[in-house]
């Protein structure tokens, strides 16, 4: 699994690195990037409730 985002939807709020700080953090320039480039398996699970609560709809799952 690997998870992207969409640098033109992001606002930056912090609430994928909230849900999983080792997967997620929002860079000097006030984007969210992803941390890893595949998902681990024991941490899709986190992944998936970071992409759900991004209000902007700015993380992509991609299975």
């Amino acid at each position: 699994m690997k998870v992207t985002v969409d640098q033109q939807l992001c606002v930056g709020n912090g609430l994928c690195e909230a849900a999983a700080p080792d997967l997620f953090a929002v860079g000097d320039d006030g984007m969210a990037q992803v941390l890893v480039d595949e998902i681990p398996a024991a941490d899709q699970e986190l992944a998936d409730e970071a992409v759900a609560a991004c209000p902007a709809r700015a993380l992509i799952a991609h299975r």
